[in-house]
């Protein structure tokens, strides 16, 4: 009878306490990947979950889940004992925040569920901060005048080109282009066409707008601004000539003629590379500009600014004006602005190409010694380009016909500001031509200093002094020599002479 009253006791006791001995070691996940925070390479990403007791495989599955930005993420599961991978049917993704949850229904091989839910995060957006709009322009009810203003955003964050063109909107309707500046946290719409006249625009966006991590905007966004009806005739505020240094000079405007005497204005000192400013009192369009824009006796005009709605032009002539050639530059009526005003006045500016520095190489004269052999104090016979078939002395002493003589011809050059003349130009285009075989010249080499005969010719002194040393032979026929250099001789500056120069004489 005392055994049986035990035996009942541990049958009693055993029913009630029975669930605790089962929950002495929970049913919990032990482990789990990828782990909480950033991680930078999805496509290498792998979910998993490791568990304190044999589970229960269609219980865990049944009760997992995975969104990503919200979205349900479908995939497989792998079993490993205690462990199960779950695989997405799709790489995950970028800048997109996971959440993974497993119901506390999921229960072990015995029945015994879990305590508590098991939720975790994990992303691989680098950044969850969100967007926020710093400035924009125009401002809150701002009146415009200009109908070409462009509408600029300025985020924190960098943005995509895409989500402004799904999530900014004008009323009423207004296409156009949208850019990125400042490293894309600028941006900026330029309409495709002029803003209505005298009206109301209102731009907003949405908190769907999202930056480079795909983050939303905090809030909604709305502006007003207004367009003024613009009547002010656009006109030129001034003309300016650019230096290859930099330097801008104002040019004077040509009023014409007077009563009293004309006025003609010569803006001198226009050097080949020169560059032509023309500034507006407002912005206004390229294409009257280019149209209207008239090079009169000279080279045409090239606009070097890009297309649009500017204050400012900048242009070059299409080839380099001739060396002290005269043109007008003249800008007609018609200029328009963006609300279509058209400027009334016609500007005149007249323009002398004479800048020193673009002074093409000249020869002026020659020098041959008459007496070779005599390197101390030779005679010489010289002639300058204004001469007209001068006697050339040559004598049968000196150079004895049949042979070759060394001597030494020297030419005299005038030439731009601190230019020189380029020697293998001149070289390549120096020549000595006869008629009746009278002689013949044949150069060895060419020197701009240490000359044979120090002092060089008394009447050009200033002038640049070349000396081309080489065999002379002479014969005893007479005709004409001609001392030619072709055109093409080029200064240090990159002058260009493009007329051929010559000297002749009679032998």
């Amino acid at each position: 009878m005392k055994n049986k009253f035990y035996l009942l006791f541990i049958v009693i006791f055993l029913s009630f306490n029975s669930c605790d001995i089962l929950k002495f070691s929970q049913f919990e996940i032990t482990s789990w990947t990828p782990g909480d925070g950033y991680h930078s390479e999805p496509e290498k990403l792998e979910v998993s979950l490791s568990f304190s007791h044999n589970p229960n495989k269609a219980s865990v599955e049944k009760h997992f889940s995975l969104t990503g930005n919200g979205n349900s993420v479908k995939g497989t599961f792998k079993w490993s004992g205690k462990k199960v991978i779950f695989s997405p049917l799709t790489p995950f993704e970028t800048n997109t925040d996971y959440i993974l949850n497993l119901s506390a229904d999921a229960n072990n091989t015995e029945g015994l569920s879990m305590d508590n839910v098991f939720n975790r995060n994990f992303s691989t957006r680098p950044d969850n901060t969100r967007p926020v709009l710093i400035s924009y322009s125009p401002s809150l009810y701002e009146e415009i005048n200009d109908p070409r203003t462009e509408i600029k955003l300025e985020f924190s964050i960098p943005v995509l080109i895409n989500t402004l063109y799904d999530n900014v909107s004008f009323t009423p309707s207004m296409t156009g282009l949208w850019t990125l500046h400042n490293d894309d946290k600028l941006a900026i719409f330029t309409p495709s066409e002029p803003w209505n006249k005298s009206d109301k625009y209102e731009i907003r966006y949405s908190t769907s707008l999202t930056d480079i991590n795909g983050m939303n905007i905090n809030n909604d966004f709305l502006s007003v601004f207004f367009t003024k009806t613009d009547r002010e005739i656009p006109f030129l505020l001034y003309a300016q000539r650019i230096t290859k240094e930099g330097e801008f000079i104002n040019l004077t405007r040509d009023r014409g003629f007077s009563s009293a005497a004309e006025t003609y204005i010569d803006n001198q000192d226009m050097e080949k590379d020169d560059k032509i400013l023309l500034s507006f009192s407002e912005p206004v369009d390229s294409v009257t500009v280019k149209s209207f824009l008239i090079i009169e006796d000279g080279p045409n005009p090239v606009l070097l600014t890009e297309p649009g709605y500017l204050k400012e032009f900048i242009f070059q002539f299409e080839r380099i004006p001739a060396y002290e050639s005269r043109f007008t530059l003249r800008l007609k009526p018609g200029i328009k602005d963006g609300a279509g005003n058209e400027s009334k006045e016609e500007y005149i500016y007249r323009i002398f190409a004479n800048g020193k520095k673009s002074k093409p190489p000249q020869l002026i004269g020659f020098r041959i010694p008459i007496t070779p052999s005599n390197k101390i104090d030779p005679l010489f016979v010289y002639a300058g380009t204004d001469s007209l078939l001068n006697d050339f002395p040559l004598t049968d002493v000196d150079y004895i016909p049949g042979e070759s003589v060394e001597t030494w011809i020297e030419l005299y050059f005038s030439c731009a500001e601190n230019a020189f003349i380029d020697l293998f130009s001149l070289m390549e285009n120096f020549r000595v031509e006869t008629t009746n075989n009278v002689l013949s010249f044949s150069p060895r080499h060419i020197k701009a200093d240490n000359f044979t005969i120090k002092k060089p010719h008394l009447e050009w002194g200033e002038f640049q002094r070349i000396e081309i040393a080489g065999n002379l032979n002479n014969t005893t026929n007479f005709g004409i020599v001609v001392f030619q250099i072709a055109a093409g001789l080029k200064d240090s500056f990159g002058n260009i002479n493009d007329k051929p120069q010559k000297i002749s004489l009679i032998k």
